[in-house]
Formats: C-alpha cells, structure tokens, sequence
C-alpha cells in the first residue's frame, strides 16, 4: 500500500469501520441512518446522573429496511405496519407488560397498527 508517496508494505488493506447495525456487516457505500425522535420534547432536560429511556441514535443500516426491523426485534421495540422505514422514527409508548416502545414514522392520521418487530 501506498500512501502520500511513501511506499508501507505491511499495510496490506485500509481498514473499514463502518457496520450496520441490523446485521453487523460492513456498509461499504454510505451508510442509511434512522433517528428515534420524540414528537414533544421534555419540559426539562434529564440530569446527567439520570439515563435516557431510549437511545436517540443516529443508528446505520444497510439500505435494505430488513435490516432496520431486525434491530428493532433485537431491541424489543414494536412496528408499525401502518407506516414504513424511514431516517425518523416516532417512538410510541405501548401499555404492555412490561412496558413496551413501538417505532413509527408518524406519517399517517389514523390509529396505530402495532406488531412485532
């Protein structure tokens, strides 16, 4: 390998560090991204020693949306079949036992349609 000019033979291959965090594969092209956005944000910001419920992200897929639900099963979250995979999802939370989060887009006007993820 070669690099500015200078010759390294013990670098055989550039190193590539950007997975998917669906199925855990390198993204070779640019990664698609989904953030897990409040439609309201809190009236007062969580103190430091508190933690946040849910993991805002941005998180990185391959740009197949299998690879968004089957981070979502893993995680326990819900889907909503009313919607689709888009880079922002509207958490939901689900009166389950234990309590539950599902994941929409926040594009349509009628009730949701839960399932499992």
């Amino acid at each position: 390998m070669e690099i500015m000019g200078i010759r390294i033979p013990t670098i055989i291959s550039d190193n590539v560090a950007t997975r998917c965090d669906g199925c855990g594969g390198v993204i070779e092209d640019t990664p698609w991204r989904v953030s897990v956005l409040d439609i309201v944000s809190a009236e007062a910001p969580p103190s430091w020693i508190e933690r946040p419920r849910i993991n805002p992200g941005p998180f990185q897929f391959h740009s197949d949306p299998s690879h968004v639900r089957a981070w979502m099963a893993r995680r326990g979250y819900w889907f909503c079949r009313k919607g689709t995979v888009r880079e922002i999802m509207r958490p939901v939370p689900l009166p389950t036992d234990p309590p539950g989060w599902g994941l929409c887009d926040g594009l349509h006007r009628d009730d949701h349609e839960f399932v499992p993820a």
